[in-house]
């Protein structure tokens, strides 16, 4: 079996040391044939880096990398462009400061590597000479990987954010002015641009963010995982001793499930890798580094996730907003936590939750971010009630419903309930005991629905287990006079 790529982003080494590759390189020359400065974003782990490394080798004609891929008798390996590849991922985003000197060591650093002296000292100026003097045999060829990252990494702190956009601003928009020396520029990043963002004169950027012919262009199919993939399934079942469509059932169900036009889905590539690698299902995406930013947000923005999929959106919430200003629904969207379930023409874009591995995540970062319930409790009460289950403990479940209880703070349970809702009390109590126990269960990777219809009415909280459903009805008992 060909070696699995996990967490590599050059293209050449994954090309020249027999790893896995998943062959996309028909939606690059789809792109390259139609335009000249596209933009793409996606959640992180899902292949960006990736992507911009196979172009800067495509453009520099590295033809013996692509053979047997779907370009390859498609190129003009004879045509050359000199590459800039900026990546933001690589700058240290400590300060305005540290980013333009981070911006300015990658400048000087390419100018080097095509033995170009560079005059200017000032990062703006010096990347518009750069341009400039490569331009002078040959356009170029401009790729930006992760373009927001320094603004994400300040997201808890909105004027050094502000100051870092600023200084993100004045660089990217040399790249308008440097149109007659570019051939082609592509740009990613984790969040959607907006009109009045750091591409605010790059008013030309074609953004194929949710674009229907780009849907599939990261992330692995479902023919594709079957076909690329399938010795790796064939031990994956061995291992498990499963049938081959039930395990691709429970893969699907766990791993597949992200839409960016809502009509079409694909795979975590990051998930799948980490699934191959041990047979086991796990939070793989989840657990390489759940970003610093998210818990931050869910913590200031107090989500109540179960009202984050009951109306759709249209694609203007995600271009109207800076991300540290944007709804939970827009950030959730772009940070992969929700997804596209489908789309309508009039209504916009329905709402969920990929998979069940970010389900259960998400349920967890809400646990601990917006109920202050630290990693020991959770695990500790997690346990406890899977246990309970298994053993059809009643009183154990219960038991551990109410230490997640008595574990919130007193003045969050003030702030959620109280002071939210003076003159319906019974009913809101009622509600944030449906959301902090769908959110437990959920955050314990256990399939629960909240008030779930039936011919006889809506239950408050259903929970399955294995062959068991359990039906809940969920009352407040009325303070003792």
């Amino acid at each position: 079996m060909k070696k699995l790529p996990v967490g590599l982003q050059d293209f050449r080494y994954l090309r020249e040391n027999d790893f896995v590759y998943v062959d996309k390189t028909s939606f690059l020359y789809q792109m390259i044939d139609s335009g000249k400065f596209f933009f793409l974003s996606r959640p992180r782990r899902f292949g960006k880096s990736l992507t911009v490394s196979t172009l800067k080798y495509l453009f520099q004609g590295e033809k013996a990398l692509f053979q047997d891929t779907w370009i390859y008798g498609q190129w003009d390996w004879d045509t050359r462009y000199p590459v800039v590849h900026i990546s933001m991922t690589e700058v240290d985003t400590h300060s305005p400061d540290s980013v333009i000197r981070g911006l300015l060591f990658q400048i000087q650093r390419i100018a080097d590597s095509f033995g170009i002296s560079l005059k200017q000292d000032h990062y703006k100026y010096a990347f518009s000479e750069l341009l400039e003097k490569l331009a002078r045999k040959e356009r170029i060829v401009l790729l930006i990987d992760e373009y927001d990252k320094p603004i994400l990494d300040h997201l808890h702190e909105p004027a050094q954010a502000d100051a870092i956009r600023g200084v993100l601003r004045s660089f990217y928009s040399t790249v308008k002015d440097a149109d007659p020396f570019l051939h082609f520029v592509f740009i990613t990043g984790i969040t959607k641009f907006t009109k009045a963002g750091v591409f605010s004169t790059l008013n030309n950027l074609n953004d194929i963010t949710f674009k229907e012919s780009y849907a599939t262009m990261l992330g692995y199919t479902q023919q594709e995982l079957e076909e690329v993939f399938s010795e790796h399934i064939d031990a994956a079942t061995q291992k498990l001793g499963q049938d081959r469509q039930v395990f691709l059932e429970d893969l699907r169900r766990y791993y597949n499930g992200f839409s960016f036009d809502g009509q079409r889905f694909v795979y975590n590539p990051f998930s799948v890798l980490g699934f191959f690698g041990d047979y086991r299902y796990r939070n793989y995406w989840f657990e390489s580094g759940s970003p610093y930013f998210l818990g931050q947000y869910i913590r200031a923005h107090q989500i109540e996730f179960d009202k984050l999929t009951d109306h759709p959106v249209t694609e203007s919430i995600f271009s109207s907003y800076e991300i540290e200003k944007s709804p939970p629904e827009s950030f959730l969207v772009q940070s992969g936590y929700l997804t596209f379930k489908g789309y309508d023409r009039e209504l916009g874009y329905s709402l969920d939750f990929p998979n069940q591995e970010v389900k259960d995540a998400f349920s967890q970062l809400v646990l601990l971010h917006s109920y202050e319930l630290d990693n020991h409790q959770a695990g500790a009460i997690r346990a406890a009630i899977i246990e309970g289950l298994r053993g059809r403990d009643f009183p154990k479940i219960f038991a551990q419903m109410q230490q997640v209880f008595s574990a919130i703070p007193y003045p969050l349970y003030l702030n959620r309930v109280e002071k939210k809702d003076l003159t319906g009390g019974i009913e809101r109590l009622e509600r944030y005991y449906h959301v902090v126990l769908l959110t437990l269960l959920w955050g314990c990777g256990i399939d629960a629905v909240a008030e779930e219809p039936s011919n006889l009415g809506r239950s408050d909280l259903a929970i399955r287990y294995g062959q068991d459903v359990w039906i809940l009805e969920l009352k407040k008992a009325p303070n003792p006079q």
